[in-house]
C-alpha cells in the first residue's frame, strides 16, 4: 500500500466526532513537514465541503464520497489509502463492508468499536484473511480501550524492569472523570441488546472476560460489579460501565503478544468514590444507575458536548499491580478533554499516525498488540495524554 493516494481517510468526517477527528489534522499538523496526505470522506459531498469550510482545512483539502450501503465505493475508498480511520458506527450496522474492503485491499483501519459481539464475529471471519494480506484491523482506538489497554502494557514492561516479572494481578481504577456519553455509545448499546435477544450466543460472549481470545481460556476472572471497600487506596470501588469491553481487550492484546504478562493474568476494572458512608452510598448509586445508565433520553448519534465541555473534561486513570509476595506497583494515566469526545478523537487520529509510521503483521487487533509504546510515545506528544509510574 505504499504507492496510495493517501496516507489516511477519515470516514464518517461528516458525523461529530468525525468532525473532531478532522480538527485534529487540521489543528495538530497543518502545513507541518510530516503532515501525512489525508482525506475526509462520508456518504455526501455538499457535507463533506460544507464540514472542511467549517473547520478551517484548506481548500484544497481532497474529499471522498463512499457510503456504508454500497460495497463497491468502500472498496474503492480502501484502495485509494494507506489507513481508514472510521467512526461510523454503531459498527454491528454499518461495519461490516468496510473490514471486508480494508482485509480484501490490505488497508489498515483504526475504529471506537465498543462493541465486543461484533468484534468477535470480525475476528473468526477476517483474522486469518487479514493476516495473509497485511491489513492491520485495529478496534477499539477511542477511550474505550487505549487509555486501558496502553496503561497495563505500559505497567507491565515497567513490572519487570522493576521486579523482573510481569503483575500476575492488576486493578485498572478510574478515579475520576468529567464529561458525558456519545450517542453513538448509546446507539451501540442499544443495537447490541437487540441482536442478543435474537441471538443468545452473543450473551456467551458479552459475559466471557476472554470472548475476544478464540482457543484461550484464563483463569477466573474479578467481576468488578459489586461495591467493595479498598483498603489500599482508602476508596470505596464502584462498577465502571466500560470494564465490559476494556477488560475484553487487555486480554486480547496479552493473547496477541504471546501473554507477556502471563497465561494466569487476572484484571478487573472499576470506579472508584470516597472514603465513609458517603463513599459507600456513592458506589452503590453508580451500581444502581448502571442498570440504566443513559435514562429515560439517551443520547443521539451526532449529538455532543459543546466545545467549553469537550476542552474541560478530563480523566484519571490508576492501575495497581500486585504480586503474592506483596510487592505493589502503581501506574497512572491521565487525559485532557472529555473522554467520550475530545480525547477520544486525538487517540483515534493518533492511532492512525502510529499504524503509518509502523510496520507489525496483519491481523484482527488491538492499538496494544499492534503499536504498544510507540502509541504511547504519540499520545503523549499529539494528544495530551500522561503514562508514568507513581511511586
Amino acid at each position: 500500500m505504499a504507492d496510495t493516494e493517501f496516507d489516511i481517510i477519515v470516514y464518517g468526517a461528516t458525523g461529530y466526532t468525525g468532525r473532531l477527528v478532522a480538527e485534529h489534522f487540521v489543528r495538530e499538523y497543518g502545513n507541518a513537514a510530516d503532515a501525512p496526505k489525508w482525506a475526509m470522506a462520508g456518504r455526501s459531498m455538499d457535507k463533506l465541503e460544507a464540514v472542511r469550510d467549517e473547520i478551517g482545512a484548506p481548500d484544497d483539502t481532497p474529499l471522498v464520497v463512499a457510503d456504508a450501503d454500497d460495497a463497491a465505493s468502500l472498496e474503492a475508498m480502501c484502495a485509494r489509502t494507506r489507513v481508514v480511520l472510521t467512526t461510523v458506527g454503531p459498527y454491528q450496522l454499518y461495519g461490516d463492508a468496510l473490514v471486508a474492503a480494508c482485509v480484501k485491499t490490505g488497508t489498515d483501519y483504526a475504529d471506537l468499536c465498543g462493541e465486543p459481539a461484533w468484534m468477535r464475529e470480525q475476528i473468526d471471519l477476517h483474522h486469518d484473511k487479514a493476516k495473509a494480506s497485511g491489513a492491520r484491523i485495529c478496534f477499539s482506538s477511542g477511550f474505550d480501550s487505549i487509555p486501558f489497554d496502553l496503561g497495563v502494557l505500559m505497567l507491565q514492561e515497567e513490572a519487570v524492569t522493576r521486579h523482573g516479572s510481569p503483575a500476575p494481578r492488576v486493578k485498572g481504577r478510574v478515579r475520576a472523570m468529567q464529561g458525558t456519553f456519545s450517542g453513538g455509545t448509546a446507539a451501540s448499546l442499544t443495537a447490541t441488546m437487540k441482536n442478543a435477544a435474537k441471538n443468545p450466543g452473543i450473551i456467551k460472549v458479552l459475559n466471557n472476560p476472554f470472548g475476544l481470545t478464540p482457543g484461550f481460556e484464563g483463569p477466573d476472572q474479578p467481576a468488578g460489579l459489586v461495591p467493595h471497600y479498598e483498603d489500599e487506596l482508602g476508596k470505596w470501588a464502584a462498577p465502571f460501565i466500560m470494564a465490559t469491553i476494556n477488560t475484553k481487550n487487555v486480554h486480547r492484546t496479552n493473547f496477541l503478544r504471546g501473554h507477556p504478562y502471563g497465561e494466569d493474568f487476572r484484571y478487573d476494572e472499576m470506579m472508584l468514590t470516597s472514603p465513609g458512608e458517603a463513599g459507600k452510598a456513592a458506589a452503590n448509586a453508580v451500581a444502581e444507575m448502571l442498570k440504566n445508565p443513559f435514562g429515560a433520553k439517551p443520547p443521539k448519534p451526532g449529538e455532543g458536548p459543546s466545545a467549553d465541555e469537550r476542552e474541560n473534561g478530563f480523566y484519571d486513570v490508576l492501575f495497581v499491580g500486585e504480586w503474592e509476595d506483596g510487592k505493589r506497583l502503581h501506574y497512572g494515566v491521565k487525559g485532557r478533554y472529555d473522554p467520550g469526545y475530545g480525547s477520544t478523537s486525538r487517540m483515534l487520529a493518533e492511532t492512525g499516525m502510529a499504524l503509518l509510521a509502523s510496520d507489525s503483521d496483519g491481523g484482527v487487533g488491538t492499538p496494544g498488540s499492534f503499536l504498544g509504546k510507540a502509541l504511547v510515545e504519540r499520545l503523549r506528544d499529539h494528544a495530551e495524554l500522561t503514562f508514568a509510574v507513581e511511586e
